[in-house]
């Protein structure tokens, strides 16, 4: 017997806010089960084993840092753009660390190609059009600034950055701005009329 208001949507946002609270690495069927006080049997008529719960919890992650970006863009290019484009992600796996783990998770070709993912990688693309990267140079600076942001995000997060003075909102600001002055001066040159 299925359990009233049980869906695998309700599920899954459970289990994103389970994976706030504990770790995406601890979300499992078992764990979720808890949570709702129900047999873990009655959760596999909404989801088929803990790899489809966490596949679930990706993809949701995905979808709702995409919105917070895109909104965060609306109206902006240039440095403004990077800016709270970089914020967004920042201010998102702050606070919701499970949730950002989650959104790292390695999909399936297919899986990927149906997700959120793809809107980030338009709205990154997006960005870097402002500053006038030919290719390959603005797949590099794709991949650079997801390297830099998830980095820096991940190394403040696990307290990396608690044994000095200086206010780690200070030093993003400073990346932030080292990034926009490094991609400005990677611009493709223009041809002299």
């Amino acid at each position: 017997m299925v359990r009233v208001g049980l869906t695998p949507e309700r599920l899954t946002r459970a289990g994103a806010e389970l994976a706030d609270e504990v770790g995406f690495e601890q979300v499992t069927v078992s764990a979720l089960a808890r949570r709702f006080d129900v047999k873990v049997a009655s959760l596999y008529s909404h989801l088929k084993n803990s790899q489809d719960l966490r596949t679930r919890i990706a993809l949701f992650a995905l979808e709702e840092l995409a919105d917070r970006v895109s909104a965060a863009l609306a109206g902006r290019a240039g440095k403004d753009a990077l800016a709270a484009f970089a914020d967004a992600y920042r201010d998102y796996a702050r606070e919701h660390p499970g949730r950002y783990d989650a959104a790292r998770l390695r999909l399936d070709p297919e899986t990927a190609a149906a997700s959120a993912g793809v809107r980030h990688a338009r709205m990154t693309r997006a960005i870097l059009r402002g500053y006038d990267l030919a290719e390959p140079d603005q797949t590099h600076a794709v991949r650079m600034l997801g390297s830099v942001f998830h980095g820096y995000v991940s190394l403040e997060l696990a307290g990396g950055f608690s044994h000095t003075a200086v206010d780690p909102r200070e030093s993003w600001s400073w990346v932030v701005d080292s990034l926009d002055m490094m991609l400005r001066n990677r611009a493709a040159p223009t041809v002299a009329p």
